[in-house]
């Protein structure tokens, strides 16, 4: 069976993905929140699939070290790489965000996810495919934590995508649909949710989005 990797799986759309890739791929869940990953393996064995839960900090350079080298040592390779793990700081006007919520921002968002690039890589190879997810909020008024960080980690995204558009691994970056997940609640409390997209539909929906190997590399 393939493996995916998925980081930031205990909640949210990361979740929904995982459980949408259940049939197809032995799931490795990432995230923080142990109790969250162990009602994301239910769901994932509900759905007739396994999973490998790695309750770890992706901001802790030795753990995602040790992460990709276990990957390295059971499976020998990686299929897939779905990161939609996102820090989410407090709304803020620009000139008064809070130094300690904009470092977090960075670390999560920015630094994360380049050290997760470089350290995926080699388990991708040439024919796996990673695979980021777009959220263009940069420059809407109060946005600047999460918009600032999230455009800067799309743009990350965007520069491997290039670089490796002839010679693999395929990176794709895909656009979700709003969702009522507790991160859009954060940014929007108080909204109406009967118009927003169910996590699971739209992760079904992403997970079919998702190229088949030996097509020409996009963005989504």
């Amino acid at each position: 069976m393939k493996t995916a990797l998925v980081t930031g799986a205990s909640r949210g759309l990361g979740a929904a993905l995982a459980v949408a890739l259940a049939p197809t791929h032995h799931v490795i869940l990432v995230a923080r929140t142990v109790g969250g990953l162990e009602e994301v393996d239910d769901r994932v064995r509900a759905a007739g699939g396994q999973a490998t839960l790695a309750p770890m900090d992706i901001t802790i350079p030795e753990a995602m070290q040790q992460l990709c080298r276990s990957i390295h040592d059971r499976w020998g390779a990686l299929d897939l790489w779905l990161h939609p793990a996102v820090h989410a700081a407090p709304l803020s006007p620009a000139a008064h965000l809070a130094e300690k919520d904009f470092a977090r921002s960075l670390a999560v968002n920015v630094a994360a996810t380049a050290r997760l690039i470089g350290y995926v890589a080699p388990l991708l190879g040439t024919g796996g495919q990673a695979v980021f997810f777009d959220d263009p909020r940069g420059g809407e008024r109060y946005f600047g934590h999460y918009g600032a960080t999230k455009a800067a980690q799309i743009a990350l995204a965007r520069s491997w995508q290039a670089e490796t558009q002839r010679i693999g691994p395929r990176v794709t970056i895909l656009s979700p649909r709003p969702m009522p997940t507790a991160t859009r609640a954060r940014f929007h409390p108080g909204e109406n949710r009967a118009g927003l997209v169910p996590p699971a539909d739209e992760a079904r929906r992403l997970v079919g989005m998702i190229p088949l190997a030996g097509a020409t590399t996009e963005g989504a």
